[in-house]
Order: C-alpha cells, then sequence, then structure tokens
C-alpha cells in the first residue's frame, strides 16, 4: 500500500525514527529484530518512522505495513558496499522528514551511525545505538574484508576508522544485547548510564511449542513427513557460524541412523564468508540426509516440524535463531560463544561443545536422539528461559523506558 500520509503520534510519547540497514520484507536477525520493534512500539501507542535500504527494484519507495511508515532509499541491490551508499542517500529523507521525529534508533550503526549522529547534532535529536554484531564499535567487523585490500587502503581505513569512532562514541545512548557488546562498548570508553541491557527478543505466542498432531501436519506440508528423527539449524550458511562443523558432526550421525535428516534453514547471501556452495559439494555424499531449505519466511514452521536445533557458530553476538529454537520448545545444542555464554547452560537448558569439535557434536546428536526423557527435561528448560528473558512484549517496554527518560533530558 503506497504511503497515504501521516500516521497520528500519542502526545506523551516520544517520535522514533529507525534508521536501520535492512527492514522487512528483508529476512535475517537485524531486520526481523527491526520489525518486531516496530509492531512492539506501535501496539504501545506510538508508531516509528522507519528508514532503511531498498534492496530490490520491485518493493515500494514508500508504504505503511502493520501501521508504520517505511521508507526505502538506494543504492538498490545486493552486494556488501551497497550499504556505504546510504551515507549520502538517506541524508535528504532524514533531513526532510526531521521534524517527524525527536529519536534516532539505528540497529546496526557499523557504517549509517555516522550520518545518524551527523543529523542528530544538527537538528537537535537524540540518538540511540544498538550493535548488532560483534565489532561494530571497534571496526573490528571490517577486518576480514581489509585484509584482502593493498596496504594503502588498509592505511586509509584504520585512520578512517579513528574518526569514525571518536564521531560514534557522540551517541545519546547505546544499548547492549549481550556481554560481548557491553564489553566491546566498554573498550571505546563507554560505560555506565549510556548503556543499557535489551536483548533480542522473540513473539512467544509465535515461536511457541507445537502438540504431536500439528508436528506430524507441519512435517506433510514441508515434505518431511516420513522422516523419524529431524535436526534443524537456522541461520547463514557462513564459515563463522561453523556449518562445516556441523556436516562432519552429520556424518558421523548418519552412519548410525540413517532415517535421520538435516535441514539447513537459511543461505549464504552477499557475506564475504558465504560457504553455501562449498557446504553443498561437502554434503554431496551424504544423499537425502541433508535438506537445503534456503531463506524462508516460515521458519517457524520449520523449527516445529523438528526434533531438535543445532548451532555450531563460532561468532555472535546474541543468538536469535538459538532462542527462537528454544521459544519453539526444541532442545538446543549448542557452542557458548559470545553473547550465548549469557543464558544457555549446559545440561539446565540446552548442551553445549566446543567450537569446531564435531565428533562432541554428532555424539550429542545422538544422545538426544536416543533418550527422549533428556529432550523432553531440555525442551521444557528452553522455554522457561524464553518467557522469563526474552519475551518480546518485556524488550518493548525496555525501549519504551530507555526512549522516555531520552525524552526526559
Amino acid at each position: 500500500m503506497q504511503d497515504t500520509g501521516k500516521i497520528d503520534f500519542v502526545p506523551s510519547c516520544p517520535r522514533v525514527c529507525m534508521f536501520s540497514e535492512s527492514y522487512y520484507p528483508q529476512t535475517g536477525g537485524t531486520p526481523t529484530q527491526a520489525l518486531a520493534l516496530a509492531e512492539g512500539l506501535t501496539r504501545a501507542g506510538f508508531p516509528p518512522l522507519v528508514i532503511t535500504r531498498r534492496f530490490e527494484e520491485d518493493v515500494a519507495k514508500s508504504d505503511i505495513y502493520d501501521g508504520v511508515r517505511v521508507f526505502r532509499v538506494g543504492p538498490v541491490g545486493d552486494g556488501a558496499g551497497k550499504k556505504w551508499g546510504m551515507l549520502f542517500t538517506s541524508l535528504p529523507l532524514l533531513v526532510r522528514l526531521r521534524r517527524e521525529y525527536d529519536i534516532l534508533f539505528v540497529p546496526g550503526f557499523r557504517v549509517i551511525g555516522l550520518v545518524a549522529i551527523f543529523v542528530a547534532w544538527l537538528f537537535g535529536k537524540k540518538c540511540v545505538f544498538r550493535a548488532v554484531s560483534c565489532g561494530e564499535m571497534s571496526g573490528a567487523f571490517f577486518r576480514a574484508g581489509l585484509m584482502k585490500s593493498i596496504a594503502p587502503v588498509r592505511l586509509f581505513f584504520n585512520l578512517f576508522n579513528k574518526f569514525r569512532m571518536f564521531v560514534l562514541r557522540r551517541a545519546d545512548a547505546f544499548v547492549t544485547i549481550s556481554s560481548v557488546i557491553s564489553d566491546e562498548y566498554a573498550g571505546a570508553g563507554i560505560t555506565g548510564e549510556r548503556v543499557s541491557y535489551i536483548p533480542n527478543g522473540i513473539d512467544p505466542a509465535l515461536f511457541s511449542p507445537v502438540g504431536k498432531g500439528e508436528k506430524s501436519e507441519l512435517r506433510s506440508k514441508l515434505g518431511v513427513d516420513d522422516v523419524a528423527f529431524i535436526a534443524i539449524y537456522t541461520g547463514r550458511l557462513v564459515r563463522y557460524k561453523g556449518v562445516m562443523t556441523l556436516i562432519d558432526a552429520w556424518e558421523e550421525v548418519v552412519r548410525k541412523h540413517p532415517e535421520s535428516r538435516l535441514l539447513l534453514v537459511g543461505a549464504g547471501g552477499n557475506d564475504m564468508h558465504n560457504c553455501e556452495d562449498e557446504l553443498r559439494v561437502r554434503a554431496g555424499h551424504l544423499s537425502d540426509s541433508v535438506i537445503f531449505v534456503g531463506d524462508v519466511n516460515n521458519v517457524r514452521d520449520y523449527l516445529c516440524a523438528s526434533d531438535v536445533f543445532l548451532f555450531p557458530t563460532e561468532n555472535e553476538a546474541f543468538g536469535i535463531s538459538l532462542i527462537e529454537a528454544m521459544g519453539c520448545g526444541l532442545p538446543v545444542i549448542s557452542t557458548v560463544v559470545g553473547g550465548i555464554k549469557d543464558f544457555l547452560f549446559d545440561r539446565r537448558n540446552g548442551l553445549v561443545f566446543e567450537q569446531g569439535d564435531s565428533e562432541m557434536l554428532a555424539k550429542l546428536i545422538m544422545e538426544v536422539y536416543e533418550d527422549a526423557v533428556l529432550r523432553e527435561r531440555l525442551a521444557s528448560a528452553a522455554v522457561d528461559t524464553v518467557l522469563e528473558k526474552f519475551s518480546q512484549s518485556l524488550i518493548t517496554d525496555r525501549y519504551i523506558g530507555l526512549f522516555r527518560s531520552l525524552e526526559e533530558l
């Protein structure tokens, strides 16, 4: 639906502009979390406006989705360098809409945070940053790409990054989603009241356990109704997610349980660490025991159709895929890197293994397969963890509190 005019805000509430590199209908952690927060703020009575990048030509430049006005700027298309273009294309729109927001909230500020700080300073707005990946504040996020560059380029970027960090530290508030992000902020001298702990959240009404009947229906719908045991991974097919380790482990599992299946939900995309093609080759000899699902909009259906969730990641700021699986009542087997160590505890609400240890991962998968009592206990504890800590309504309330506290300054 095309933009038809302004949305009336509740007078006593702060007006928020969510400035994000990606948003619905894009898939992935950042757009999913941005959409969930926008929906929560709208239900609370003050819908934000959203400025994001237009990834595809057939997506409208502006529309209203679930009561939220969404504006999309170029450059259009895939490519890791496209986000840098937003530094220039977003500025005119941020200026034009300046009277319609009081707070700029930037989930994923590694690039566009610079223009957000400039606009906030120029027009007296408050600016809130939330790191969605490790290395956003320090610039380490860009290191892998820089290593492929020639020395003068690396030197220039190192100088630019010092300037970038100097500017980004001027934000009014920072949201941390995990202890590893808090540590990174502290390393940049950002501590105290400027930092608010607000983890990512999910809708427990959507990501919730299903009964045997619905699980059977979902399996039939997804074409896996004749499978005895289904393991699932959801996320990008990139090296730092440990997916190569996962395939090595699965080879051991199918030797003993050839009737089992592994669903890989996601794709490599334009990430520089994309290993999807290599992964397909590596899994080729495993025949139909490994199913490449690709990117989907019904991740919940695949989770609820499965028996165990596998997350062999090597680098994780938070791990929203893990939370979604736990909400659906799946026993989870994961590494505890980055932010995962904040909420996953071995033999209490999941099973834990060291990154890269495919042998241990295979043993744990088979243990879950063969021990129904263990599956049920871990599944129940996983759901309790999500309800206590990661319900989207709780997360939205924390953001509202943060935004209101800034408005009072």
